[in-house]
């Protein structure tokens, strides 16, 4: 059996037996905006089982926000920042200064990413409309936080559509970039905070990579219950 740590500790081995095992333990934390109408919009892939267990317990509805990390000139590897399809962007200045990145390359990486999250988020969604953010509960989400940087161009783009409330939650993630993000969101929900932290799939006992024929089915899914709960309102 594997330990777990309580809310807050550090634990000595994995946190989670898998993706659905932290969208379970994570929708616990939420569950304050349980049936509160509440968009979760999750970061594809891993994010997206994360995500749809947080939406499933919730009641609440699915959809993507595709964030794109931008690759340093020296190496596509190192993140110099990450931006999404409708433009939300951050940039790591501190790597940007040390590297001498210039704006010429800044903006023609922010325009291939973007135009790749627009391509992405469009072949995830289908023929389904986006889910509306202005005025909602919306709670993005991923399977882990590491240095914060898709999920502060994630915040970034949802908080221009004007959400009634923003949350940012994953089931583990570093202090530092805890710490960093509550400047983006309205709050943010991460039950599990080692230090020192580790890559995000150590905290997992199956940490397989997400396919996109999981994410699409998954989003499929949810797109049947969304028209399910309007059709009943309706």
């Amino acid at each position: 059996m594997t330990r777990r740590a309580p809310i807050g500790m550090v634990s000595d081995g994995p946190s989670f037996r898998d993706r659905l095992d932290a969208g379970a333990r994570l929708a616990e934390c939420l569950a304050a905006y349980a049936g509160k109408g509440a968009l979760v919009l999750a970061i594809p892939r891993g994010g997206v089982p994360v995500g749809a267990e947080v939406a499933r317990r919730l009641g609440a509805d699915l959809d993507v926000i595709v964030a794109r990390k931008l690759g340093s000139p020296i190496s596509p590897e190192l993140a110099i920042g990450a931006v999404t399809a409708n433009g939300g962007r951050f940039l790591n200045d501190e790597i940007i200064r040390s590297l001498d990145v210039s704006p010429e390359y800044l903006a023609a990486a922010t325009a291939r990413e973007m135009a790749e999250a627009r391509r992405r988020e469009e072949r995830f969604r289908g023929p389904f409309a986006r889910g509306e953010v202005t005025g909602r509960i919306v709670i993005v989400v991923d399977d882990g936080l590491a240095t914060g940087a898709t999920m502060r161009a994630a915040a970034r783009s949802v908080r221009s559509r004007h959400p009634h409330r923003l949350v940012g939650a994953v089931p583990v993630g570093s202090r530092e970039a805890c710490t960093a993000l509550e400047d983006e969101v309205d709050e943010v929900v991460c039950p599990y905070r080692p230090e020192p932290f580790f890559a995000v799939g150590v905290y997992y006992e199956r940490f397989e990579p997400t396919e996109d024929g999981e994410v699409q089915r998954l989003l499929q899914d949810a797109f049947a219950a969304r028209g399910q709960r309007s059709a009943q309102v309706s």
